[in-house]
Protein backbone atom coordinates (compact mmCIF):
# COMPACT_ATOMS: atom_id res chain seq x y z
CA UNK A 1 0.00 0.00 0.00
CA UNK A 2 3.04 2.46 0.74
CA UNK A 3 4.48 1.81 -2.03
CA UNK A 4 1.25 2.37 -4.80
CA UNK A 5 0.65 6.02 -2.45
CA UNK A 6 4.40 6.74 -3.10
CA UNK A 7 4.06 5.65 -6.83
CA UNK A 8 0.60 7.89 -7.25
CA UNK A 9 2.37 10.83 -5.43
CA UNK A 10 5.29 10.82 -7.81
CA UNK A 11 3.08 10.54 -10.86
CA UNK A 12 1.09 13.21 -9.59
CA UNK A 13 4.19 15.31 -9.01
CA UNK A 14 5.55 14.56 -12.27
CA UNK A 15 2.54 15.57 -14.67
CA UNK A 16 2.01 18.67 -12.44
CA UNK A 17 5.71 19.88 -12.89
CA UNK A 18 5.12 19.21 -16.62
CA UNK A 19 1.82 21.43 -16.41
CA UNK A 20 3.69 24.20 -14.60
CA UNK A 21 7.26 23.76 -17.10
CA UNK A 22 4.89 24.06 -19.97
CA UNK A 23 3.00 27.53 -18.90
CA UNK A 24 6.44 28.85 -17.60
CA UNK A 25 8.13 28.02 -20.97
CA UNK A 26 5.28 29.59 -23.32
CA UNK A 27 3.08 31.72 -20.77
CA UNK A 28 1.80 33.77 -23.76
CA UNK A 29 -0.43 30.75 -25.13
CA UNK A 30 -1.39 28.80 -21.41
CA UNK A 31 -2.09 32.45 -20.01
CA UNK A 32 -4.25 32.57 -22.94
CA UNK A 33 -5.74 28.79 -22.39
CA UNK A 34 -6.88 29.50 -19.15
CA UNK A 35 -8.66 32.54 -19.81
CA UNK A 36 -10.95 30.73 -22.39
CA UNK A 37 -11.12 28.18 -20.02
CA UNK A 38 -12.72 31.15 -17.46
CA UNK A 39 -14.66 32.64 -20.50
CA UNK A 40 -16.13 29.25 -21.33
CA UNK A 41 -17.33 28.73 -17.57
CA UNK A 42 -18.80 31.88 -17.79
CA UNK A 43 -20.66 31.48 -21.32
CA UNK A 44 -21.94 27.73 -21.28
CA UNK A 45 -21.66 26.62 -17.48
CA UNK A 46 -22.39 29.35 -15.11
CA UNK A 47 -25.48 30.45 -16.80
CA UNK A 48 -26.76 26.92 -16.76
CA UNK A 49 -25.66 25.61 -13.15
CA UNK A 50 -25.92 28.56 -10.73
CA UNK A 51 -29.91 29.12 -10.87
CA UNK A 52 -30.50 25.37 -10.18
CA UNK A 53 -27.88 25.30 -7.39
CA UNK A 54 -29.28 27.67 -5.30
CA UNK A 55 -32.85 26.26 -5.96
CA UNK A 56 -31.88 22.96 -5.07
CA UNK A 57 -29.78 23.76 -1.81
CA UNK A 58 -32.68 26.03 -1.04
CA UNK A 59 -34.68 22.70 -1.31
CA UNK A 60 -32.49 20.47 0.60
CA UNK A 61 -31.96 22.91 3.68
CA UNK A 62 -35.48 24.14 4.44
CA UNK A 63 -36.15 20.50 4.26
CA UNK A 64 -38.69 20.14 1.42
CA UNK A 65 -36.98 17.48 -0.76
CA UNK A 66 -36.96 15.29 1.74
CA UNK A 67 -40.35 15.47 2.55
CA UNK A 68 -41.30 15.39 -1.26
CA UNK A 69 -39.30 12.24 -1.48
CA UNK A 70 -41.76 10.34 1.36
CA UNK A 71 -44.58 9.80 -1.50
CA UNK A 72 -42.03 8.05 -3.75
CA UNK A 73 -40.83 5.59 -1.05
CA UNK A 74 -42.30 2.30 -2.69
CA UNK A 75 -41.27 3.44 -6.26
CA UNK A 76 -37.78 3.64 -4.81
CA UNK A 77 -38.10 0.55 -2.77
CA UNK A 78 -38.84 -1.04 -5.91
CA UNK A 79 -34.87 -0.43 -6.59
CA UNK A 80 -33.45 -0.79 -2.93
CA UNK A 81 -32.92 2.41 -3.09
CA UNK A 82 -33.71 4.89 -0.30
CA UNK A 83 -36.96 7.23 -0.49
CA UNK A 84 -35.29 10.27 -1.46
CA UNK A 85 -33.54 8.79 -4.49
CA UNK A 86 -36.19 10.17 -6.93
CA UNK A 87 -35.77 13.53 -5.68
CA UNK A 88 -31.87 13.13 -5.96
CA UNK A 89 -32.36 12.32 -9.67
CA UNK A 90 -34.50 15.09 -10.40
CA UNK A 91 -32.72 17.56 -8.69
CA UNK A 92 -29.45 16.56 -10.30
CA UNK A 93 -31.11 16.31 -14.04
CA UNK A 94 -32.04 20.10 -13.28
CA UNK A 95 -28.93 21.44 -12.28
CA UNK A 96 -26.29 19.20 -14.28
CA UNK A 97 -22.58 18.13 -13.37
CA UNK A 98 -21.66 18.29 -9.83
CA UNK A 99 -24.58 19.28 -8.08
CA UNK A 100 -25.95 15.79 -8.08
CA UNK A 101 -22.85 14.19 -6.33
CA UNK A 102 -23.27 17.28 -4.28
CA UNK A 103 -26.82 16.43 -2.74
CA UNK A 104 -25.83 12.78 -2.81
CA UNK A 105 -23.30 13.88 -0.21
CA UNK A 106 -25.25 16.28 1.61
CA UNK A 107 -27.85 13.52 2.16
CA UNK A 108 -24.94 11.48 3.64
CA UNK A 109 -24.13 13.78 6.29
CA UNK A 110 -27.63 14.29 7.07
CA UNK A 111 -27.46 10.32 8.18
CA UNK A 112 -29.97 9.55 5.25
CA UNK A 113 -27.70 7.95 3.16
CA UNK A 114 -25.42 4.85 3.72
CA UNK A 115 -22.07 4.75 1.40
CA UNK A 116 -23.93 1.45 -0.27
CA UNK A 117 -26.77 3.99 -1.11
CA UNK A 118 -24.24 6.38 -2.26
CA UNK A 119 -22.80 3.93 -4.64
CA UNK A 120 -25.94 3.23 -6.31
CA UNK A 121 -26.92 7.04 -6.20
CA UNK A 122 -23.42 8.32 -7.52
CA UNK A 123 -24.23 6.48 -11.41
CA UNK A 124 -27.83 7.48 -10.91
CA UNK A 125 -27.48 11.45 -9.87
CA UNK A 126 -23.98 12.13 -12.22
CA UNK A 127 -25.64 13.94 -14.65
CA UNK A 128 -25.37 17.31 -17.05
CA UNK A 129 -28.29 19.29 -16.87
CA UNK A 130 -30.81 20.41 -19.54
CA UNK A 131 -29.84 24.03 -20.09
CA UNK A 132 -26.32 22.96 -20.79
CA UNK A 133 -27.00 20.34 -23.31
CA UNK A 134 -29.91 22.06 -25.05
CA UNK A 135 -29.06 25.61 -24.56
CA UNK A 136 -25.27 25.36 -24.16
CA UNK A 137 -24.39 22.29 -26.51
CA UNK A 138 -27.41 21.89 -29.15
CA UNK A 139 -28.38 25.88 -29.82
CA UNK A 140 -24.94 27.85 -29.14
CA UNK A 141 -22.41 25.41 -30.33
CA UNK A 142 -23.96 23.26 -32.55
CA UNK A 143 -26.27 26.24 -33.50
CA UNK A 144 -29.02 23.19 -33.60
CA UNK A 145 -31.59 22.70 -31.13
CA UNK A 146 -32.50 19.31 -31.93
CA UNK A 147 -28.93 18.04 -31.80
CA UNK A 148 -29.44 19.23 -27.57
CA UNK A 149 -32.66 17.29 -27.31
CA UNK A 150 -31.19 14.05 -28.87
CA UNK A 151 -27.91 14.57 -26.94
CA UNK A 152 -30.25 15.01 -23.83
CA UNK A 153 -32.79 11.65 -24.17
CA UNK A 154 -29.73 9.53 -24.70
CA UNK A 155 -27.78 11.22 -22.35
CA UNK A 156 -31.05 10.43 -19.39
CA UNK A 157 -31.56 7.09 -20.95
CA UNK A 158 -27.64 6.00 -20.43
CA UNK A 159 -27.42 7.41 -16.89
CA UNK A 160 -30.83 5.45 -15.74
CA UNK A 161 -30.30 2.02 -17.14
CA UNK A 162 -27.17 2.13 -15.66
CA UNK A 163 -28.25 3.67 -12.38
CA UNK A 164 -31.36 1.14 -11.54
CA UNK A 165 -29.50 -1.63 -12.85
CA UNK A 166 -26.40 -0.88 -10.34
CA UNK A 167 -29.19 0.01 -7.90
CA UNK A 168 -30.86 -4.11 -8.03
CA UNK A 169 -27.06 -5.63 -7.95
CA UNK A 170 -25.71 -3.85 -5.32
CA UNK A 171 -27.64 -4.42 -1.64
CA UNK A 172 -28.71 -1.98 0.33
CA UNK A 173 -26.33 -1.07 3.20
CA UNK A 174 -27.55 -0.24 6.59
CA UNK A 175 -28.89 3.67 7.35
CA UNK A 176 -26.61 5.26 9.28
CA UNK A 177 -28.23 7.45 12.71
CA UNK A 178 -30.34 10.13 10.93
CA UNK A 179 -28.69 13.62 12.64
CA UNK A 180 -31.45 16.02 11.61
CA UNK A 181 -29.57 19.47 11.41
CA UNK A 182 -30.66 22.64 13.33
CA UNK A 183 -33.20 25.00 11.63
CA UNK A 184 -31.18 27.14 9.46
CA UNK A 185 -32.46 30.93 10.42
CA UNK A 186 -30.55 32.51 7.48
CA UNK A 187 -31.24 29.46 4.02
CA UNK A 188 -31.48 32.08 1.57
CA UNK A 189 -27.78 33.68 2.14
CA UNK A 190 -26.42 30.52 3.06
CA UNK A 191 -27.61 28.91 -0.06
CA UNK A 192 -26.57 31.43 -2.29
CA UNK A 193 -23.13 31.33 -0.74
CA UNK A 194 -23.15 27.63 -1.15
CA UNK A 195 -24.01 27.92 -4.59
CA UNK A 196 -21.30 30.48 -5.22
CA UNK A 197 -18.80 28.66 -3.99
CA UNK A 198 -19.49 25.39 -5.58
CA UNK A 199 -19.61 26.88 -8.89
CA UNK A 200 -17.02 29.52 -8.39
CA UNK A 201 -14.80 26.21 -8.14
CA UNK A 202 -16.15 24.63 -10.91
CA UNK A 203 -14.77 27.40 -13.25
CA UNK A 204 -11.18 27.04 -11.27
CA UNK A 205 -11.77 23.09 -12.76
CA UNK A 206 -12.25 24.02 -15.98
CA UNK A 207 -10.08 26.90 -16.53
CA UNK A 208 -6.99 24.43 -15.01
CA UNK A 209 -8.03 21.48 -16.99
CA UNK A 210 -8.36 24.05 -20.29
CA UNK A 211 -4.75 24.56 -20.18
CA UNK A 212 -3.93 21.13 -19.09
CA UNK A 213 -5.44 19.85 -22.19
CA UNK A 214 -4.29 22.78 -24.53
CA UNK A 215 -0.53 21.61 -22.96
CA UNK A 216 -1.56 17.56 -23.41
CA UNK A 217 -2.68 18.58 -26.84
CA UNK A 218 0.27 20.83 -28.00
CA UNK A 219 2.69 17.86 -26.50
CA UNK A 220 0.62 15.16 -28.04
CA UNK A 221 0.26 13.62 -24.89
CA UNK A 222 -2.77 11.31 -26.18
CA UNK A 223 -0.86 10.89 -29.81
CA UNK A 224 -1.89 7.10 -29.53
CA UNK A 225 -4.90 7.23 -28.29
CA UNK A 226 -6.11 9.56 -31.12
CA UNK A 227 -4.22 7.44 -33.57
CA UNK A 228 -6.73 4.65 -32.52
CA UNK A 229 -9.93 7.00 -32.71
CA UNK A 230 -8.33 7.91 -36.10
CA UNK A 231 -9.30 4.74 -37.65
CA UNK A 232 -13.32 5.21 -36.58
CA UNK A 233 -13.22 9.37 -37.60
CA UNK A 234 -11.49 11.86 -38.81
CA UNK A 235 -8.23 13.09 -37.19
CA UNK A 236 -10.24 16.56 -36.23
CA UNK A 237 -12.83 14.91 -34.23
CA UNK A 238 -10.55 12.24 -32.67
CA UNK A 239 -8.23 15.59 -31.01
CA UNK A 240 -11.87 16.91 -29.79
CA UNK A 241 -12.82 14.41 -27.87
CA UNK A 242 -8.78 13.85 -26.96
CA UNK A 243 -9.69 17.57 -25.62
CA UNK A 244 -13.18 16.35 -24.34
CA UNK A 245 -11.44 13.63 -22.17
CA UNK A 246 -9.77 16.39 -19.95
CA UNK A 247 -12.16 19.43 -20.24
CA UNK A 248 -16.03 18.15 -21.21
CA UNK A 249 -16.98 21.94 -22.38
CA UNK A 250 -13.54 22.47 -24.21
CA UNK A 251 -13.95 19.11 -26.05
CA UNK A 252 -17.73 20.06 -26.84
CA UNK A 253 -16.36 22.98 -28.43
CA UNK A 254 -13.80 21.74 -30.18
CA UNK A 255 -16.59 18.72 -31.72
CA UNK A 256 -18.87 21.23 -32.97
CA UNK A 257 -16.14 22.95 -34.68
CA UNK A 258 -15.74 19.45 -37.07
CA UNK A 259 -17.92 18.15 -39.48
CA UNK A 260 -17.28 14.41 -38.87
CA UNK A 261 -20.04 11.61 -39.46
CA UNK A 262 -19.83 11.07 -35.09
CA UNK A 263 -19.33 14.00 -33.90
CA UNK A 264 -23.05 14.21 -32.29
CA UNK A 265 -22.47 10.78 -30.66
CA UNK A 266 -18.79 11.52 -29.67
CA UNK A 267 -20.18 14.93 -27.65
CA UNK A 268 -22.87 12.60 -26.27
CA UNK A 269 -19.84 10.20 -24.70
CA UNK A 270 -18.10 13.43 -23.95
CA UNK A 271 -20.85 15.10 -21.78
CA UNK A 272 -21.94 11.12 -20.23
CA UNK A 273 -18.45 10.74 -19.74
CA UNK A 274 -17.42 13.66 -18.10
CA UNK A 275 -13.97 14.05 -18.94
CA UNK A 276 -10.98 14.35 -15.84
CA UNK A 277 -12.54 17.88 -14.87
CA UNK A 278 -15.80 16.68 -13.95
CA UNK A 279 -14.97 13.97 -12.18
CA UNK A 280 -12.56 15.26 -10.22
CA UNK A 281 -15.23 17.57 -8.75
CA UNK A 282 -18.02 14.85 -8.59
CA UNK A 283 -14.96 12.65 -7.03
CA UNK A 284 -14.84 15.72 -4.25
CA UNK A 285 -18.02 15.29 -2.83
CA UNK A 286 -18.45 11.36 -3.14
CA UNK A 287 -14.57 10.10 -1.86
CA UNK A 288 -16.13 11.27 2.01
CA UNK A 289 -19.27 8.95 0.80
CA UNK A 290 -16.83 6.15 0.53
CA UNK A 291 -17.40 5.70 -3.08
CA UNK A 292 -14.01 4.50 -4.68
CA UNK A 293 -12.49 6.16 -7.63
CA UNK A 294 -12.07 3.64 -10.00
CA UNK A 295 -15.95 2.53 -9.61
CA UNK A 296 -17.34 5.49 -10.29
CA UNK A 297 -15.29 6.55 -13.53
CA UNK A 298 -15.85 2.57 -14.41
CA UNK A 299 -19.49 3.42 -14.47
CA UNK A 300 -19.16 6.81 -16.04
CA UNK A 301 -17.59 5.26 -18.99
CA UNK A 302 -19.78 2.57 -19.54
CA UNK A 303 -23.09 5.00 -19.09
CA UNK A 304 -20.98 7.31 -21.71
CA UNK A 305 -20.32 4.14 -24.03
CA UNK A 306 -23.74 3.47 -23.96
CA UNK A 307 -25.03 7.11 -24.87
CA UNK A 308 -22.51 6.89 -28.36
CA UNK A 309 -24.70 4.16 -29.11
CA UNK A 310 -27.65 5.77 -28.58
CA UNK A 311 -26.64 8.52 -30.60
CA UNK A 312 -25.20 6.16 -33.36
CA UNK A 313 -28.38 5.99 -35.44
CA UNK A 314 -28.79 9.82 -35.98
CA UNK A 315 -24.96 9.65 -37.40
CA UNK A 316 -24.89 6.91 -40.26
Amino acid sequence: MKTARILKLSTLCLALTFIAGAIVIYPERYINSCFQGFALWAECVLPSLFPFMVITLIFIKTGIAEKASLPLKKVTGLFSLPPAAAVCFIMSIFSGYPAGTRIVAEFYDSGCFSSSDCKKLSALCSTSGPLFIIGSVGVKMFGDKSAGWKILAAHIIAVLSVGLILSLLIKRGETREYRRAPADKNVLYNSFYSAVISVAVAGGFIAFFCTAGQIIADFNVLFPLEKLLSLFTDEASARAVCRGLTEATAGCRSLSETDGKLTLPFTGFVITFGGISILMQQLGYLLKTKVGAAYFISVKFLQGLICFLLLLPFAL
